[in-house]
């Protein structure tokens, strides 16, 4: 009994991941429209970003958002892109999956500029608070 409901959330989670991968794909797809192409930005940097909103070693909380806010990103991602365009994005997503696991370096560049950017904001934020 065990044993299935571990290997269904493995199962799961290997759709989300696969899932998060056709939403970078269709991000990247000019068809897609430009509200769209932010949203999905953004939920696919936070699901790849090592850094969580919650922190992980948080009991119960830190998977929480792990659990939640990234399959409900997807999942309001998804309604706002073309059913052609995820379908073969996909397609792409699983392909890719299948070979080996798929890196890009530049956007793991990005998403780790955008978070220091963001610390070095909230450490000045601080210092001036603490400075009146």
């Amino acid at each position: 009994m065990v044993v299935v409901v571990i290997e269904r959330w493995n199962q799961r989670a290997r759709e989300l991941k696969t899932e998060t991968y056709a939403l970078y794909l269709a991000y990247k797809d000019p068809r897609t429209p430009w509200y769209a192409r932010l949203f999905a930005a953004c939920v696919v940097g936070y699901a790849f970003s090592p850094i969580d909103l919650i922190p992980d070693p948080i009991p119960v909380l830190g998977y929480l958002d792990d659990l939640v806010l990234v399959p409900l990103g997807i999942a309001i991602a998804l309604k706002m892109i073309p059913s052609p365009v995820m379908t073969e994005c996909r397609d792409k997503a699983h392909a890719a999956m299948s070979q080996s696991r798929p890196t890009n370096w530049v956007a793991a560049a990005v998403i780790v500029a955008i978070w220091l950017f963001l610390a070095v904001l909230v450490i000045v934020v601080i210092v001036q608070a603490f400075q009146k």
